[in-house]
């Protein structure tokens, strides 16, 4: 991660994705320019109390790194005890201080934690006691930018190495990216910022870079449906998505997770008539004839 961040050219990270972001995922990005990946975002009490949800919400390989584990989390001791258990692993542990769904707030994770920022402070510093890898947060922002410089700034203080900012409110979901407060985010702190939200195309690396400042960006929906885009396709190529199936097959990737993963890949690819008869299929072997039949994927 210290040879990434100290690089100048941009990091190219993939998001953190609730079923998504999983390993057969990360290595596919990982051979089209993403630099880093995110394993989708994992709750740190079953992390800890569960061997089942260990084995079931995380899993890696020698190939997949750099790799940053998320996790939410509501108290200090939750995040250092989990980032413990997966630190060995991986590169770096995160705090999601970003999820809006409902009943994460109301779980106390996520953005819950965008207005408090001293708890958080303590989550990074306690943790970062306890481990040798560097403590990052990814952040939504908020509608009054004093909290969000607030929240950053006592994080930075806290030691944590980089921070991610999704350019939205914990209200907004399709509205424009707010990337003058990302770059407001940037002036606020010394350490690297990255920024997230509609990362959708490799043009708007710089683009994006360039306008806030940010060491780098994350991508999402983007790479979801392009797990190429970050190697300069505009659409996945017929080899990726080969790729991803020999990989997913590989590693035991649940049906419906490769079923999903193929009908983002492969949407701009289908006829409307096509994409009907795909999003419908009901196992493993049907898409698998439907891909060889179509595209000539095996």
């Amino acid at each position: 991660m210290e040879e990434l961040l100290a690089r100048r050219e941009p990091v190219r990270m993939c998001a953190p994705m609730v079923r998504y972001s999983k390993l057969p995922f990360r290595l596919l990005v990982r051979q089209y320019q993403c630099d880093v990946a995110f394993s989708p975002m994992i709750i740190a009490d079953s992390f800890i109390h569960s061997a089942k949800a260990r084995d079931n919400e995380f899993t890696t390989c020698a190939a997949d790194r750099p790799l940053i584990v998320q996790f939410a989390a509501k108290t200090a001791e939750e995040l250092s005890t989990a980032a413990q258990l997966a630190a060995p692993y991986c590169d770096g542990v995160d705090l999601n201080c970003g999820c809006p769904q409902r009943w994460a707030i109301k779980e106390c994770y996520g953005c819950y934690l965008l207005n408090e920022p001293e708890l958080v402070a303590d989550m990074v510093r306690q943790t970062k006691s306890n481990v040798d890898v560097p403590v990052t947060i990814k952040i939504r922002v908020s509608q009054d930018m004093r909290q969000t410089v607030e929240l950053v700034r006592r994080a930075e203080k806290a030691g944590v190495e980089f921070i991610t900012v999704h350019g939205r409110t914990v209200k907004q979901r399709a509205e424009p990216v707010d990337y003058d407060a990302i770059r407001q985010v940037v002036d606020s702190v010394s350490i690297p910022v990255f920024a997230n939200g509609d990362i959708t195309q490799a043009s708007h690396v710089d683009d994006v870079c360039s306008r806030t400042g940010a060491r780098g960006v994350m991508a999402a929906r983007g790479i979801l449906s392009n797990p190429a885009m970050f190697a300069g396709y505009s659409q996945t190529p017929l080899e990726c998505v080969q790729s991803f199936v020999d990989l997913a097959l590989s590693t035991g990737t649940s049906f419906s997770t490769f079923h999903h993963h193929l009908m983002y890949m492969l949407e701009k690819a289908h006829s409307k008539a096509d994409r009907q008869v795909f999003n419908t299929l009901g196992s493993v072997s049907a898409v698998l004839n439907f891909l060889e039949n179509n595209y000539g994927i095996k």
